[in-house]
């Protein structure tokens, strides 16, 4: 069994989750428009498109029609008043709550390594939670009552009988994946801090950061078959799958991968805004919403990820070690083209033979560095994850309409949330 943990430590899952990824299909759902739902009385019109994963290229497409102008016009709608954290705080504090619950074990090393990123000072904004608990609230008929907004601390395998509850589990699942895949991640590029902290794999070692990873990944597949809908647990299940892909494709880009803004589209994809699609249509589909619905909330969660990501890949260029909580320069000290680079690569030839031997002569980083900076891709970088970020917030707005107040306040955050994803300094 350990020889099987270890053989998989670069895939980041246990032989268990990789069965149960495998087992899914490869096949994914990709829409090539923006699904354009129109109210005729109470009937909607969906149009979609089954495709693989290079129809990804044509969002690329269309999104770099913004790149030589003003894509943030979406910022009118962006309301500032509305704190999207605040509105489901309390919510967010249970599901945080019932994480720490269940990640207690009788082993202190394991239930110490696993807790690691969940103590306080460390937990991190618990951005996942908060967007799916407002997914759920901006597509519900009702406000949760009091009742479901205090603590649940019925067992991880018991399955909750009330909507909300089923809801509040996709926030939990959700927020273990993340925080496994973290701890995976950090093994892999070696990392030495996260979150402004050793990281645990530099304090604790590898072994124990890839089990630690393992155990939150158990845990949250106890959860996730609690709650008894084959769906759910092949959507969820997929994200694992998407996790692995995504890192396989990034150790072994060929070279002309490497410099290929749609192969990085697409891995970014399967690592960043899978987790957060998947999670966004399981919630409204737990919420008996029309496929339709279920179909924007998936959008929004793949258009949010995809900035959040690029936007993350600015930072790594502009930001300080302080202010990120993790070395600056990262991506290119490991050899990444992330998208700012790629983008710079267009108007700077000279970076494509860096990128495709991975920054690593003497001198490459600075050098590439000073490449980026004297082009316009950090410009362009910015207007497409501003792109991304208004394609989600235009799949808020074209939800069925609503005259409740906690739907409506829910929709505004979402909306906010894209704004402060591209304004975030960390």
């Amino acid at each position: 069994m350990r020889s099987t943990l270890f053989k998989l430590w670069t895939y980041g899952l246990s032989s268990a989750h990789q069965s149960l990824a495998g087992a899914l299909a490869v096949a994914l759902p990709w829409t090539t428009e923006i699904y354009q739902v129109q109210q005729a009385g109470s009937q909607w019109q969906r149009q979609r498109q089954i495709g693989s994963l290079t129809s990804l290229s044509s969002l690329h497409v269309t999104a770099q029609a913004a790149l030589g102008g003003d894509a943030q016009h979406w910022e009118d709608i962006a309301d500032d008043s509305v704190d999207p954290f605040a509105l489901v705080n309390d919510e967010v504090a249970i599901v945080s709550e019932r994480l720490c619950r269940s990640i207690v074990t009788n082993v202190p090393a394991l239930e110490h390594a696993a807790e690691y990123f969940f103590r306080p000072g460390v937990r991190g904004k618990r951005l996942r939670p908060t967007l799916l608990l407002l997914m759920a609230s901006a597509v519900a008929e009702q406000q949760p009552t009091a009742e479901l907004l205090l603590a649940d601390f019925r067992p991880p395998h018991e399955r909750p009988q009330e909507q909300r509850r089923r809801q509040q589990r996709i926030a939990e699942i959700a927020e273990l994946i993340h925080v496994a895949s973290l701890l995976h991640d950090d093994v892999i590029d070696v990392a030495a801090t996260r979150r402004g902290i050793t990281s645990l794999n530099a304090s604790a070692g590898n072994k124990l950061a890839i089990l630690a990873g393992d155990f939150l990944l158990a845990r949250a597949s106890v959860t996730l078959a609690s709650l008894q809908n084959t769906e759910i647990v092949e959507l969820l299940s997929r994200v694992l799958e998407h996790l692995v892909s995504g890192e396989v494709m990034q150790m072994s880009a060929s070279p002309e991968q490497l410099t290929n803004m749609n192969y990085y589209l697409d891995k970014t994809f399967y690592k960043t805004a899978s987790l957060m699609a998947n999670s966004a249509r399981a919630v409204a589909i737990l919420g008996d919403q029309q496929p339709a619905v279920c179909d924007l909330a998936w959008q929004y969660g793949r258009h949010l990820g995809l900035a959040f990501q690029i936007v993350d890949d600015l930072l790594d260029i502009l930001g300080s070690s302080k202010q990120l909580g993790k070395p600056a320069l990262n991506d290119m000290r490991a050899g990444l083209a992330t998208a700012p680079v790629l983008l710079a690569a267009e108007e700077q030839p000279g970076l494509i033979t860096l990128i495709r031997r991975k920054f690593r002569g003497e001198g490459d980083v600075q050098y590439a560095l000073e490449m980026v900076q004297n082009s316009r891709g950090i410009e362009r970088a910015k207007a497409l994850a501003a792109e991304h970020a208004r394609l989600a917030a235009a799949q808020v707005q074209a939800l069925p309409p609503t005259d409740h107040p906690h739907a409506m306040a829910a929709r505004a955050a979402l909306i906010n949330i894209t704004h402060k994803v591209l304004v975030r300094s960390k």
